[in-house]
């Protein structure tokens, strides 16, 4: 065996018991690995109907079989369970380097059932593996709960996965956080590891990660790395990070902006990557101020950043040092949900609400979503200052989008409301055509109106409205009309799967074709791997977690975009005049994968893709 470890961990949380097991190697063949495989061992184990924030949901950590290995960017891990957000499956994948060391510390997947009476940690050394309390922890930030549990362990080396303060109070959109600034950020994964009063996960691993044929693997690598690092978009990844997308979905008119009403953003000059990288008069120093790379990575996309601390909210010398140092930067989804989406021209406190999101562990996407609609609620007088607190919570009023994340983390106000996600805020408040989500998860940063492949990938996502479930930016930035979306959606959809199960990053993917991943894994793993067999197991994972959700409820229904998208035009950009003709795209897609005209797999469908 290679790639795979072969060993899972069973932690029951209400017995306070672990167990060792064997993988289920005849899955990890049909599967893979991470989304893939999880999802089988959640689809197999549990009703898919339970309530996801009771003990009877499953919270499953996944590595792939290149998590850990020497393969250029092989450090991805995912969170799998039922979404607290969407009350359908979720898998939020991240980098970082928590993954690698679960890996090399002899692990393929852990699977946490029950709840915990008292909060606790999970601390994993090789083959050593304890419950321990953590109410010491407990009601602390993700940045403290890292520092403190390596100085109670003195290792520096430990990894830690953990829920900050969002995860405890359950928001629906809370993230589980490693590495202090990276997130397996989507769908609620870490209310769930709330509602388990599980606060983190430890890791110290020292046992590496065995490949079938090492001379092989090596070249393999070696070869890919070369075709990765010479690449003009890993180039400029590097260089500029995802921040740049803007200065594209701005000028095509993709650009979501203020709860999508409008899709270009004119306050784009302030929050652009340019602007980022240019100097400030106030202190002298740019926005970005370095870069960073997750394990075994070669393409640096991640930011650092520092605000202005005399600037915006940072008030307290204790506040200036740990704002007004290097701390995580804005990427495109979490510079447009907290900028464009909500009406806010300040970089700065677009920066420091995104730093609140990774010290909390919250999505930056769903809370920009949500406050965005909150502000929508508040324009027609749905919420009033009575709800608020006294905050004019108006589009751009960027005072108000940071009280009131401070409040969605501490609980406190209208903070709890806005907590829930867009759509249940939205119903509570009477207007629920405010609520621009799918699924119950708010939009990334890409209008349908002129993107209407990406459209179609947001009805349709097993996870709600996501940006990296599909991949038909391409021609979507090329042509604005609805003929040909179906097959490119359906296939990409089916390529981003194999390529999330093998534990790299899809980033990779611009340089990469899947005979590349095919290389990379069959030296590995052995076993006949080529492009066929790994699009049948993303193909066997997309059906897998329809099958997932239809089990829990979702229907047809559930593949629909907000009315928004559907009957209001776009003001303006290449979609001028135009809405997202979902209508024709959806029954092409679901001829194309062999599903009914309700959206159900067909017996010959499921047969063919062996479930």
């Amino acid at each position: 065996m290679g790639g795979w470890q072969g060993k899972i961990l069973r932690v029951d949380l209400t017995e306070g018991k672990i167990t060792p097991e064997d993988l289920n190697q005849e899955w990890a063949e049909q599967y893979l690995g991470q989304r893939g495989l999880a999802s089988k061992y959640l689809f197999e184990e549990m009703d898919p109907a339970v309530d996801p924030l009771s003990p009877e949901n499953k919270m499953i950590i996944g590595t792939g079989p290149l998590t850990g290995t020497m393969a250029s960017t092989g450090g991805r891990w995912s969170v799998t369970t039922k979404g607290a957000l969407t009350n359908a499956i979720a898998s939020s994948n991240s980098g970082g380097y928590f993954g690698g060391e679960l890996k090399m510390a002899g692990w393929d997947l852990i699977i946490f059932e029950g709840k915990s009476p008292t909060p606790v940690y999970l601390l994993i050394r090789d083959d050593e593996v304890q419950l321990l309390d953590a109410r010491d922890y407990w009601g602390q930030t993700v940045w403290t709960t890292e520092d403190a549990i390596r100085t109670k362990h003195q290792d520096p080396l430990i990894r830690i996965a953990s829920i900050g303060r969002a995860g405890e109070n359950l928001v629906r959109f809370a993230c589980v956080m490693n590495d202090k600034d990276r997130a397996a950020g989507r769908s609620g994964v870490g209310a769930v590891m709330g509602s388990k009063n599980l606060k983190a996960i430890a890791v110290r691993g020292t046992r590496g990660v065995a490949v079938h044929d090492p001379a092989r693997f090596l070249k393999v690598v070696q070869e890919m790395r070369e075709k990765l690092d010479s690449h003009a978009a890993r180039e400029r990844l590097a260089r500029v990070g995802t921040h740049a997308m803007m200065d594209n979905t701005n000028a095509y008119g993709s650009l979501p902006t203020r709860n999508s009403r409008d899709v270009q953003f004119d306050g784009h000059d302030s929050v652009k990557v340019k602007t980022a990288h240019t100097p400030r008069r106030n202190d002298g120093n740019p926005n970005v101020i370095s870069t960073k790379s997750c394990f075994a990575c070669s393409i640096g996309c991640g930011r650092i950043a520092r605000i202005d601390p005399d600037h915006f909210s940072v008030e307290s010398e204790e506040s200036k040092i740990k704002y007004g140092n290097a701390i995580g930067g804005l990427e495109y989804e979490s510079i447009f949900a907290l900028a464009p989406m909500v009406g806010c021209n300040d970089l700065d406190a677009a920066t420091y609400a995104n730093a609140l999101c990774n010290e909390d562990g919250m999505d930056p996407i769903s809370l920009g979503g949500s406050i965005s609609a909150a502000m929508e609620l508040f324009e027609v007088g749905a919420i009033t200052t009575e709800d608020t607190g006294g905050l004019e919570l108006k589009f751009g009023n960027a005072e108000a989008m940071i009280k009131v994340t401070e409040m969605i983390i501490a609980g406190e106000g209208i903070g709890p409301d806005i907590g829930l996600g867009a759509r249940r805020l939205c119903e509570k408040y009477g207007h629920p055509e405010f609520a621009i989500v799918v699924k119950g998860q708010e939009i990334p940063g890409y209008d349908t109106r002129a993107m209407q492949g990406m459209g179609l990938a947001y009805a349709t996502s097993s996870r709600g409205a996501c940006h990296m479930r599909a991949a038909p930016f391409v021609d979507d930035f090329t042509h604005v009309r609805p003929d040909g979306k179906a097959e490119i959606v359906k296939n990409t959809q089916d390529i981003n799967a194999a390529k999330d199960n093998t534990g790299l990053c899809a980033f990779s993917g611009n340089a990469w074709d899947m005979n590349d991943y095919a290389a990379q894994i069959d030296a590995a793993c052995g076993g006949g791997w080529d492009e066929a067999r790994l699009l049948e197991v993303g193909e066997r994972t997309y059906t897998l977690e329809r099958q997932f959700n239809l089990r829990a409820g979702l229907t047809k229904a559930d593949d629909t975009l907000p009315d928004r998208f559907l009957k209001e035009a776009a003001k303006s950009g290449v979609a001028k005049g135009k809405v997202t003709e979902l209508d024709k795209m959806l029954p092409e897609y679901y001829e194309l994968r062999g599903w009914t005209s309700d959206g159900v797999p067909t017996n010959e469908t499921l047969d063919r893709v062996g479930i």
